[in-house]
């Protein structure tokens, strides 16, 4: 189990937890919650990324999060992750 803590921590948390939201909503049509609908999921994942993705194109926005929130983790100062 690794855990990250610190701002940039939250970052990558925050890209996962939308990526399994767009995947859960693509693979079966259920919605996490009431929050995080298709239509917030997709505009997170547009502001985080930077990037602009195609209407209902939730598993490439999924990709494009786990993508940055590995980056992120991978560069991550060496204290700032503990492996248990």
């Amino acid at each position: 189990m690794t855990s990250f803590n610190g701002p940039v921590a939250v970052s990558v948390f925050q890209c996962k937890v939308i990526a399994s939201g767009l995947k859960l909503y693509a693979k079966t049509g259920m919605k996490p919650n009431a929050h995080y609908t298709p239509k917030n999921m997709m505009a997170a994942a547009e502001r985080i990324t930077g990037k602009k993705f195609k209407a209902r194109d939730y598993l490439g926005a999924a990709a494009a999060l786990s993508a940055l929130a590995d980056q992120t983790a991978a560069n991550l100062p060496e204290g700032n992750s503990i492996t248990a």
